[in-house]
């Protein structure tokens, strides 16, 4: 039998069975010790010279060689305990060892401990990579994770149902990845972005709570906190609700059990704040804010209406009040100068409060009650900073606000063990976009907007009508997106009318979720969590690949299996295709 070795301390002056990966082999002449791994642990194997035939195959194993080993369970001698692992108190004195199988030198590092290898390599022998015990435990946690979250969905009388995996291309803002149809020549599926439609669709359906653990796939550019291609949330919906709280309130004590009961964390706020996206943008300068430390954009633009200093003549000034930032140097502010250059500044003016005066370069251009008034309006104390933004007000907060992480970070204030929720609640129904010179969906048309036809025929200024849609943010992370769903057609049409698409494109577009909602569709909303995304908070891994079993590199290869690759001429022609080279 094999027994896992959090168990073998109940063993003691017992013939137990055990089966493993040596993870590390010592010759003491007489002796041979033999630490034996497997997921659970490491137990120390003695071998003895009495024992011929065992002292001669332990004499010839190498790191990773898989043995079973059977034996007695004994106490060990007490200068020899090893009080770091659960086993030290005890080891297994072999009477038999079997070699399973052999191993060639490895390629990467199978412990936590020593020189961690290259994410390249890892990647390429993921396989190797997984039997470190940080993995083996993320794997473990990621499937109590799952659990978790399916014993809350069910209590609260969600039903879990599967949707289609090849489906029809949708508009959710990333790129889809096609299919070709064999049967249908010229034709393609597009795998789902997300089970947006379906879902829907099963409201009309008549089913009233809906949720499943949902694979997505989109062909954007991966990135710290994203992964490229494929990766899972947790979708659901509910029929009859018209009001996107319903569904924040149904939601948010899962996150906040996940938080508390699942990863032993803190919560910074009991009580989760609703901010707007107008006052997200304005106070933080993103619309996904990191709230575990203050920094919020203060306005400025009055205390510099009739300034004479060319450089804060401008639409917007706002600064940030940094605390403990006169200890910067000057090269460390320089390096901060230039990142907010690269966002698209001009520069990065300061006021430095240390020794009991204000220092910086343009205090010369400015009036005693400007200096005055700054101060005031910020809050600076002795030994902080204060940094300006002027300029569009669009740019300004774009620059502050990437600024205040990137002080967060130098200044250590991201507490890993402290979790910031809020839910940043009524986006732009519609938006600018300045690329096509034309109005567009702020995200996309199966949004209500708040108000419904009313606000889309009276609003004068479209730009104003805000959407019932609703992001959960998790310490700067979104981890949630939803909103109550526009089920009325004569809603939607209007929706794209004011966009310049006539009927006729709104039917042949989303004939199929528009001929459903003919049908007597109840009121409904729903949301989304990235599983990875809040998972990796809840590790504290850095990077999202960190917690996945298989993921692709940076470049969205999967080194592994070597993927994507060259197909045959024959599967090509299988599914009418041909490649045309690059001019």
């Amino acid at each position: 039998m094999r027994i896992l070795t959090e168990k073998l301390n109940d063993y003691l002056g017992q013939t137990v069975t055990v089966a493993g990966w040596v993870n590390s082999r010592r010759d003491h002449g007489g002796l041979i010790f033999i630490d034996l791994r497997d997921h659970t642990g490491i137990i120390q194997l003695v071998v003895t010279p009495e024992t011929a035939e065992a002292f001669n195959l332990a004499e010839t194993v190498r790191d990773e060689f898989v043995l079973k080993a059977t034996g007695t369970m004994r106490e060990r001698e007490p200068e020899l305990i090893n009080p770091n692992i659960p086993t030290g108190k005890i080891e297994l004195v072999v009477s038999e060892l079997e070699l399973l199988n052999r191993s060639e030198p490895l390629p990467v590092n199978t412990h936590d401990d020593g020189e961690k290898s290259s994410e390249e390599m890892r990647l390429k022998y993921r396989y190797l990579d997984l039997r470190r015990p940080s993995m083996q435990k993320i794997l473990r946690d990621r499937a109590r994770y799952y659990s978790f979250m399916r014993s809350y969905m069910e209590n609260h009388d969600f039903v879990e149902i599967t949707t289609p995996i090849l489906a029809n291309s949708s508009p959710e803002g990333a790129r889809d990845f096609l299919i070709p149809s064999r049967l249908h020549p010229g034709q393609f599926y597009a795998l789902p972005q997300a089970p947006q439609q379906f879902k829907q669709l099963l409201m009309v359906g008549g089913v009233p709570k809906y949720y499943q653990i949902a694979p997505c796939f989109r062909d954007e550019d991966p990135r710290a906190d994203r992964l490229y291609g494929d990766f899972y949330q947790l979708d659901m919906e509910m029929a009859f609700v018209n009001d996107g709280e319903e569904i924040r309130t149904e939601m948010e004590p899962l996150i906040k059990s996940l938080v508390k009961d699942f990863a032993g964390k803190k919560l910074f706020s009991e009580e989760i704040p609703r901010i707007s996206f107008t006052e997200s943008m304005e106070k933080y300068g993103v619309d996904k804010p990191d709230l575990r430390y203050g920094m919020e954009l203060v306005e400025l633009t009055d205390v510099f209406a009739e300034t004479e200093f060319k450089v804060f003549k401008a639409p917007c000034v706002k600064a940030l009040c940094v605390k403990g930032g006169a200890a910067l140097t000057r090269r460390e502010i320089d390096e901060f100068t230039e990142q907010a250059r690269k966002l698209g500044a001009g520069g990065l003016a300061y006021i430095l409060y240390s020794e009991g005066e204000a220092k910086s370069p343009i205090l010369k251009f400015m009036s005693e009650a400007e200096i005055a008034a700054v101060k005031e309006r910020t809050g600076a104390e002795e030994g902080d900073a204060v940094f300006f933004g002027a300029d569009e007000r669009v740019l300004v907060n774009k620059v502050l606000g990437q600024l205040r992480i990137a002080f967060a970070d130098h200044f250590g204030l991201k507490d890993p063990n402290v979790v910031a929720l809020c839910w940043v609640v009524d986006f732009p129904f519609y938006e600018w976009d300045e690329k096509n010179k034309k109005l567009d969906f702020g995200h996309n048309p199966f949004s209500m907007p708040k108000g419904g036809l009313k606000a889309l025929e009276e609003t004068e200024n479209k730009l104003d009508i805000v959407a019932d849609q609703y992001d959960m943010v998790m310490n700067g992370f979104e981890i949630c997106s939803g909103a109550v769903r526009n089920y009325n057609p004569e809603i939607m049409f209007k929706a794209f009318n004011i966009l310049g698409y006539n009927n006729e494109y709104v039917e042949a577009r989303f004939g199929g979720m528009l001929n459903a909602f003919k049908f007597g569709a109840p009121p409904h909303a729903g949301c989304a969590f990235g599983l990875e995304r809040i998972f990796m908070v809840l590790e504290d891994a850095e990077n999202i690949r960190d917690i996945v079993a298989f993921p692709k590199n940076g470049s969205g290869i999967d080194l592994m299996m070597s993927s994507p690759s060259i197909v045959d001429q024959a599967q090509l022609d299988e599914a009418h295709l041909a490649i045309v080279p690059e001019e």
